[in-house]
């Protein structure tokens, strides 16, 4: 404590001035997080409004801030309000936006099997709990299991010329698979059809106001993927895989396809990675381990984490209840935790390279 007159306004700004966020490489009051600040006699009042709810330094931030202030002569008290607006950047240009749609990141992994659809729920739960507006979109039209792993069973009903989704965990969902009569009826379409209903589910769906929309994609580079990146502004893609070679060649393939449509390659994401004995503790690579960051090296892109192969993602998957919501403090539901921050700090990233970048 100091007994130093009150400090001024800009003495509190170029003490803050020393903090950077470590994701955008800027300062926090070029970056205009700094909010209503106000300063009473030795007490110091101010938010600091992030770029993303899931800030994986969002703590460190808060501390950082308070260290700063403290240091400056006459300040007795430093009070911090944490808040956030998500950045909505202009990738896509010239495409038409989604009304109330911040983001729309693709999921996608060039290959069957690899646990897409159970990352791709759990990131959008994850996100979901701290405090981000999310959407799934299921866009694997042939196989649509999110209703399942949601836990969302129902059919969407119609308000005026909008469809309205569903949803649970705090996240609104649409897929195919609420509009099919049976669990196990096959749709056997051919892609002007399947172009038809991804414009649909884009177009004609009530998804309110969005931080982030997840696009669930079918395996390979195929119709879906085509018509998304022709006609919806995708600001990023997520690709997943599993370690093994066969695996990883197939997701090589999805990070080249998005390339070559000009969409951002926000990270890969290990899932499988590895085993961990219950009883002793040991990890064992049943599928091999690292391919996943070393091939994010090779292109250049961020790796996003790993997720361990863990009981408890298929019996949640089965159950309707992803893990993350299940048992957000566990081994796997913390790496989904910790995927979440990272694709959120990696859409701010590319929002902030974008031209014209929007906070609301």
């Amino acid at each position: 404590m100091s007994n130093d007159a009150a400090p001024r306004e800009q003495d509190i700004l170029d003490a803050l001035k020393k903090v950077e966020d470590p994701d955008l490489h800027k300062d926090i009051v070029a970056l205009n997080f700094i909010k209503n600040l106000e300063i009473d006699a030795g007490v110091v009042s101010f938010t600091i409004e992030l770029t993303t709810p899931a800030c994986p330094v969002k703590n460190e931030m808060e501390r950082w801030a308070r260290e700063a202030v403290l240091a400056v002569p006459g300040v007795s008290d430093v009070r911090i309000t944490m808040s956030a607006a998500v950045t909505r950047g202009t990738a896509g240009e010239g495409k038409q936006s989604v009304p109330g749609v911040k983001n729309i990141v693709a999921v996608g992994s060039g290959k069957g099997g690899v646990g897409k659809s159970t990352v791709t729920v759990n990131i959008a739960v994850a996100l979901a709990q701290t405090g981000a507006a999310v959407g799934i979109l299921d866009a694997d039209i042939y196989g649509p299991n999110v209703p399942l792993m949601m836990g969302i069973d129902g059919r969407p009903r119609a308000a005026g010329d909008r469809i309205q989704t569903l949803s649970n965990y705090g996240v609104r969902v649409m897929s195919m698979g609420f509009l099919t009569d049976r669990d196990d009826q096959p749709l056997i379409w051919r892609g002007p059809m399947l172009h038809s209903v991804i414009q649909q589910f884009i177009r004609q769906v009530d998804w309110g106001e969005l931080d982030y929309l997840l696009v669930d994609l079918p395996p390979g580079t195929g119709d879906v993927q085509l018509s998304l990146t022709q006609t919806v502004p995708l600001m990023g893609a997520v690709i997943v895989s599993t370690p093994q070679d066969v695996a990883l060649q197939d997701a090589r393939k999805a990070i080249a396809m998005f390339r070559q449509v000009h969409v951002e390659i926000l990270g890969i994401v290990e899932n499988m990675s590895y085993f961990q004995c219950p009883k002793c503790g040991e990890r064992t690579p049943i599928f091999s381990h690292g391919g996943g960051a070393a091939t994010a090296s090779r292109y250049g892109v961020p790796f996003l984490g790993e997720v361990p192969l863990d009981v408890s993602l298929r019996e949640g998957g089965d159950a309707g209840k992803p893990v993350t919501a299940l048992a957000p403090d566990s081994a796997v539901g913390e790496a989904f935790r910790q995927i979440a921050q990272q694709v959120a700090a990696q859409v701010s990233i590319a929002n902030s390279h974008s031209v014209g970048v929007v906070i609301e």
